[in-house]
This record gives C-alpha cells, sequence and structure tokens, in this order.
C-alpha cells in the first residue's frame, strides 16, 4: 500500500506540477471558475419558458430522489459511461496534436454544466438552494471537477511535449513520458469509478436530506 502511494506521488510530480508547469495550472483552474460563473449566470438569462423548463425538471429529479424507487443498476451503468467516455476520449486526445483545443473545451463544458445546475438550484430555491447546492455537489461534483482537471493537465502536458517533439526537434523521453502518461490514464480510471459509485450510492441519500427541506 506505502510503495502503491509512493509510486502515485512519483506520478502525479507534484513539485512539477505546482512549479514547472504552472502556467497550465492556473490557466485550467481559471477555466473551471470561469466555466462554473458562466454556466451559474446562464441559468438566471435564459428566457422564462426555458426556466420554467429548468424549474419543472429540478422537481421531478428531487421527487425521484425522495420518493423513489432509484434504479441504481441503471444509474450506476450511466454513471460509468458517462465518466469512462469522458475519460478515454480526453486521453487519446492528448495522445493527437489536434485535440489540445477540444480538451480545454471539454473541461470547460464539464464546468459550466456544474454552474448552470449550481444557478437553477438557486434560482427555483433562493436561499435554501443554498442547502441544495451542497449536498447536490458534494462529494461527487468536486472531486470529478479535481480529477478532470487533472486529466486536462496531463493531457495538454503531453500534447505540447509531443507537439515540441515533432515541429521543434525537442528531445524527449518518449517511453518515460507514455509509461507515465498511462499511469495518469490507470488513476483517472479508479477514481472515476470510485466517483461513479459515490454518485450513485451515496449522492442520493444526501441530496434527499435538501428534499426534505422543500417540501
Amino acid at each position: 500500500m506505502i510503495n502503491w502511494v509512493i509510486e502515485i506521488k512519483k506520478t502525479l510530480n507534484i513539485n512539477s506540477f505546482i512549479g514547472n508547469q504552472k502556467k497550465i495550472y492556473i490557466f485550467l483552474i481559471g477555466l473551471i471558475s470561469i466555466g462554473i460563473l458562466f454556466g451559474t449566470t446562464f441559468s438566471f438569462i435564459i428566457n422564462d419558458v426555458d426556466k420554467i423548463l429548468v424549474k419543472n425538471q429540478l422537481e421531478a429529479f428531487f421527487i425521484l430522489i425522495k420518493e423513489g424507487p432509484i434504479n441504481y443498476q441503471s444509474g450506476l451503468i450511466n454513471s460509468l459511461l458517462t465518466n469512462l467516455l469522458y475519460l478515454f476520449g480526453k486521453w487519446f486526445l492528448g495522445i493527437s496534436i489536434i485535440g489540445l483545443i477540444i480538451i480545454i473545451i471539454l473541461l470547460f463544458m464539464k464546468s459550466f454544466i456544474v454552474g448552470f445546475s449550481i444557478g437553477s438550484i438557486l434560482l427555483n430555491y433562493k436561499f435554501k438552494g443554498i442547502i441544495g447546492i451542497i449536498t447536490y455537489i458534494f462529494p461527487h461534483q468536486i472531486l470529478n471537477l479535481i480529477v478532470s482537471l487533472l486529466l486536462s493537465f496531463y493531457a495538454i502536458n503531453f500534447s505540447i511535449k509531443l507537439f515540441s517533439h515533432l515541429f521543434f526537434g525537442q528531445n524527449i523521453n518518449f517511453k518515460k513520458t507514455m509509461n507515465r502518461y498511462v499511469k495518469i490514464l490507470i488513476i483517472c480510471l479508479i477514481s472515476f469509478v470510485l466517483i461513479s459509485l459515490i454518485e450513485t450510492f451515496m449522492s442520493p441519500f444526501i441530496i434527499k436530506l435538501f428534499t426534505f427541506l422543500i417540501n
């Protein structure tokens, strides 16, 4: 177990993550923040028809959480498919030179969706919605964004190194770089599976606390 933790630390290379690649790290943090902000703002400026539609969907969601029955098997499968498709898609985009912009867009859209959900809950439930937001994003949405940030960082980093090597002749230890990139895939794969389990079996019980507040 200790060796596995040490290996993860080596793979993540924290000093390099916040040191040599600090600009990429700060850029991605800013991108997530902007995505959440834009998503939250967008939920307030959509037209009244769309607001009613969102309200109805929210109410149906919370009623399902409170009264059930919840199909855990279907929920787990859908969550796993979504997370794993996102994981492998973004990982393979890191190998392609043209995937850089798509990686950035995917991270922004994930943040935007979280922000839109936050704004919609706050818009429809006012101050009570603050509790709803906490129960909705904690812990699986927060963990999802963190793992997505990690994956995006290494996908972008790998793509830049590959581009520099092919077009500018920069020497890189391709085997070492690829091995680290594969290890990141494994770490994110395990993380997304755990997140799907949390989202399916734990989050509904947390969100259910909010449903008693609004009914």
